[in-house]
Order: C-alpha cells, then sequence, then structure tokens
C-alpha cells in the first residue's frame, strides 16, 4: 500500500493515461483543479470556493431548528429509517449477485460489522438526519496500518463544514493534433477545521490543511448538484427562499401589531411664555420622563424595554403655547383589520411545498389520515412522498456501499476488479413499519380471497386450479408446493383429490 498523503490507499496505481479532452463532469461537488502543463501543485487555498458551501451548510442547520422545518426533517427521517427491537434497520440482499455461497455469506457478515461499525441499528436516525439537512456526510477510516486484513478498525465523523474533496487534473498536449488530452486524475480530501468553530491547537494556532487520501474517508453526498457553481447542495436549498420570507413576513406583522394594536395618545404640553429653545428643553424632559424606547427582538421574539410600559408605545408629544387650553391628553384608535393572516399562510404552505412532505402531516388539520388498505384512497401526495423516501434511501445507501467495499477489499475477500462487477446488484433492504406492513398485507389478503369467491364457480370450466393459485392469490412455485405439501400433513388427502373427487368436494362437474 502507498502512503503518499495521510492514510491509506487501496488502488497501486495512480489514474493515468485517460485518453480523453473532455474534463470530468463535477457529480460529487469536488474543487477541480486543472492544469494544463505537466506540474500540477501541491497546494490549493480551498477558503474562497469552501466559504460559500459551507454558508449554504449553516443555513441548512439554522433553518432545521426552526418548527416548520424540524417538523417536515422529522417526518423525512421516521419514514426513512426505523428502528424496532430485534430488527436490523437494514439488511443486505445478494440475489442478484453471481458469486458462491461463501462469498455471499462472507460478504453479509462484514456489511453487519460496518452497520456495527456505525452503530446505525440505534443511531440510523441521527445519522440520517445529520446527512439530509447537511447534503453530505463524511467519516475518518481507521485502519491498522500493519494489519490492514483486520479490516475498518473504527469510523469517526467529520464536520462537513471541515473537509472538502479536491480533484487535480494535469493536462498534456498532443503533439500531432495540439489537442490537449487528460493524462491523470489525482483525488483526495482536504481537512481544515472552519477557523469560526473556534478549534484550535495546543499553541493557540489554528491547524493547517491536512491532504487525506480519498479511499480513507468516506463521502456520501445528496446528489443534488447546483449546475452553476458546481456545488453540492442539500434537500433544503429550496427552501430558503420561502423560509425567509416566512419569516420577515411574520416579524414584520407582529411588529405591526405591537405598533398598531394599543390606542395611542397625543400629549400636548403647555410651555407658557418660554422662548423655542427652553419650550423644546422643556418637551424634551417631559418626554424622557414618561416614554420609553420599546423594541422588537426577531431572534427571541420577545418585546424589550425598561419599564416594560406598553402603554407609552408611539406617544405624540406636542407643545401648546399660552393662550391654549392648557396640558391636554387624547387619544387615537388603534390600527384594523389585525386579524387577518392570508398573506401567513400563504407563505407557510409555500414553505410546506419547498420541504418535500404533503402538507397535510403538517398543517395539522382534521384530514390528516389516510386507509391503510386500499390504494385508491390514498392521497396522492403520499404516492409522491413514499417514492421520494426511496430515492433518498437509495442515495444513503451509497455509505454503505463505500464503506463495505473498503472492508472487503482490505481483508481480500474479493478484488478490486469483482467489485466493480458485483457493485450494481447489491439491494438494500429497509425495514418497513411493521404496524403498516401487517395492516396492509390483511388488506391484500382480504381482497383476494374476495375475488376468489367470485371465480371459484368457473374454476374448472374457464380457468383452472393453478391460474388461479398463481395469478388471484399470487402464489409462486415454491408456495405451491410447500401449501400442497402442508395440506397433505394435516389432512391426510391429496390435495388434487379436491378437484375431482365429488364427495370430498361437493362438485359433481366431471373434470375435462
Amino acid at each position: 500500500m502507498a502512503f503518499d498523503i495521510f492514510g491509506f490507499t487501496l488502488s497501486k496505481k495512480p489514474k493515468k493515461d485517460v485518453g480523453t479532452f473532455i474534463t470530468p463532469e463535477n457529480d460529487d461537488g469536488a474543487i477541480t483543479y486543472v492544469e494544463g502543463g505537466g506540474f500540477v501543485g501541491t497546494y490549493l487555498n480551498t477558503d474562497i470556493d469552501a466559504k460559500d458551501e459551507n454558508l449554504l451548510i449553516q443555513k441548512y442547520r439554522e433553518m432545521s431548528m426552526t418548527q416548520e422545518v424540524d417538523l417536515a426533517i422529522a417526518d423525512v427521517v421516521n419514514e426513512s429509517v426505523l428502528h424496532e427491537t430485534g430488527k436490523s434497520s437494514i439488511a443486505i440482499s445478494l440475489d442478484e449477485v453471481e458469486l458462491s455461497d461463501s462469498i455471499k455469506t462472507k460478504i453479509s457478515d462484514e456489511f453487519k460489522k460496518v452497520v456495527k461499525l456505525l452503530d446505525f441499528n440505534k443511531t440510523g436516525c441521527d445519522l440520517f438526519k445529520k446527512w439530509y439537512v447537511d447534503g453530505k456526510i463524511y467519516h475518518h477510516i481507521i485502519v491498522d496500518t500493519k494489519k490492514p486484513k483486520d479490516g475498518i478498525k473504527s469510523l469517526i465523523p467529520v464536520d462537513a463544514l471541515d473537509i472538502k474533496k479536491v480533484r487535480e487534473i494535469q493536462r498534456e498536449k498532443d503533439p500531432t493534433t495540439n489537442v490537449e488530452f487528460i493524462k491523470k486524475i489525482e483525488e483526495y480530501f482536504i481537512y481544515k477545521p472552519d477557523q469560526q468553530t473556534g478549534q484550535y491547537l495546543p499553541q493557540g494556532r489554528y491547524s493547517e490543511e491536512i491532504k487525506v487520501s480519498v479511499d480513507a474517508v468516506s463521502y456520501v453526498h445528496s446528489g443534488v448538484i447546483d449546475a452553476e457553481k458546481q456545488v453540492v447542495i442539500g434537500y433544503l436549498y429550496k427552501a430558503i427562499k420561502p423560509y425567509n420570507q416566512l419569516r420577515m413576513i411574520e416579524d414584520s406583522l407582529v411588529i405591526y401589531r405591537l405598533a398598531r394594536a394599543p390606542e395611542r395618545r397625543i400629549f400636548y404640553i403647555d410651555v407658557g411664555n418660554l422662548p423655542k429653545v427652553k419650550a423644546e428643553q422643556y418637551l424634551r424632559s417631559v418626554m424622557d420622563k414618561y416614554k420609553q424606547k420599546v423594541v422588537y427582538n426577531a431572534v427571541t421574539g420577545e418585546v424589550e424595554d425598561q419599564k416594560k410600559q406598553m402603554s407609552m408605545l408611539e406617544d405624540f408629544w406636542l407643545p401648546r403655547r399660552e393662550g391654549g387650553r392648557g396640558t391636554e391628553i387624547s387619544t387615537l384608535p388603534s390600527g384594523a383589520n389585525l386579524g387577518e393572516i392570508e398573506d401567513i399562510e400563504y407563505f407557510r404552505k409555500k414553505l410546506y411545498q419547498s420541504l418535500n412532505v404533503p402538507i397535510s402531516r403538517i398543517e395539522g388539520t382534521e384530514q390528516t389520515s389516510f386507509n391503510l388498505g386500499r390504494t385508491s384512497e390514498i392521497n396522492r401526495d403520499e404516492i409522491k412522498f413514499s417514492k421520494f423516501i426511496s430515492r433518498i434511501r437509495h442515495r444513503f445507501s451509497a455509505l454503505f456501499t463505500d464503506l463495505l467495499r473498503v472492508q472487503l477489499l482490505l481483508k481480500g475477500i474479493i478484488k478490486e476488479d469483482d467489485w466493480h462487477e458485483i457493485k450494481d446488484s447489491l439491494e438494500y433492504i429497509w425495514t418497513k413499519d411493521s404496524h403498516y406492513t401487517e395492516l396492509k398485507q390483511n388488506e391484500v389478503m382480504r381482497e383476494r380471497f374476495e375475488i376468489l369467491s367470485g371465480v371459484d364457480e368457473y374454476v374448472g370450466k374457464y380457468v383452472s386450479n393453478e391460474w388461479v393459485r398463481k395469478n388471484i392469490l399470487r402464489q409462486t412455485d415454491a408456495d405451491i408446493k410447500e401449501i400442497d405439501k402442508q395440506i397433505k400433513k394435516e389432512t391426510g388427502i391429496k390435495p388434487d383429490d379436491f378437484e375431482y373427487n365429488p364427495d370430498l368436494t361437493g362438485n359433481t362437474t366431471a373434470p375435462m
């Protein structure tokens, strides 16, 4: 194994002689550094490029702490990852993998070790939520370099703000065609704790950038790439604008109502024959004596003042000369239409639509339930939501695929070439809600037997018994064989006798 940079490397040969002039598509949000000459720099400043992504991640985390967004995220996570006693949250299926049974058994065992290293059966929801909010998730893979055959020792989570993938592309010009071809592609990660996080070395200095091998880091992203900036964006990205709009209009509504709700007063202060300057000073002294500044805090949602005298808000102070009616206090009416919130509801609905969760799940209306059995009675939004869950599950499964690859190659169970052959055949089985599954199965079985009772009189005339069992009851050949064996064991009667013996079936129709 080579150790050119920090961490272990599984591939012994670098990627070279690519043989194309087209720059690879940036489908993982890596910083792509293209060099036209024969020298590729070993240092790359990622502060500017990583800043925008870090700001996005910080925005996602801020949004996830609000009520509306948190409810939507909770629905997505709870539907995606289920924790039930005695069941693994995820399992692997190797039915489509063309390998020997012994190798399949080893792969299944190593997959269980990967799940255990992640502690996924206990903390899978937290891990999935972290990935869903940030749009990416990193793990540092710890391997004993002296005993690589022992496989992965541990997995250390890495903050998405502190690490970035870099892709260096080296080009060289063809002397005949004068076309620049890609000669070599090198990928690695740069780890540098963000200065805003306050991570210091013991000397009080910020840590330096560390180049980490691509095999030593597990990186799984959302799969959503910004077409313009070529950066990975999270699933909450499209909710940023409606989120900001809703927050601003809610704050403005609160401020408006605080300002317009109370009945404001007009104070006419008698200044007598005082000169203009002294009259203004006298009026100011009276104002300072009775009035305080009331400020609305948009962060906490509180109204902050010193004396907590809400009645003094937005009062008017006017001087009155001698000859007037003296000091007088009058009242202005409060604002009207303070109970209208149609604009709030509009922006809230717009936010819900951007969070990938059916609105009925969040709004808490009376029509929040749907029939678990009949598909015709299931809300269309629920069907779309179910497909969305399946899609993000598939994307998140890349975490297990990546770690399983490292584990199998380190232990020498399979080779790199074999892995490329089987990786697309791996299937992951996510645990479903057992209560929902049971209700669904019962409903489906009831529907099948209702159909069976309607075609029973046609068995032996227009349809065969085998056709009924395969097309209505949906029994496979293995199911039919096993059920026939059980019937014979329980009754001592051959299942074929039911078709032809009138004394047993009560049907006097002779077989055709």
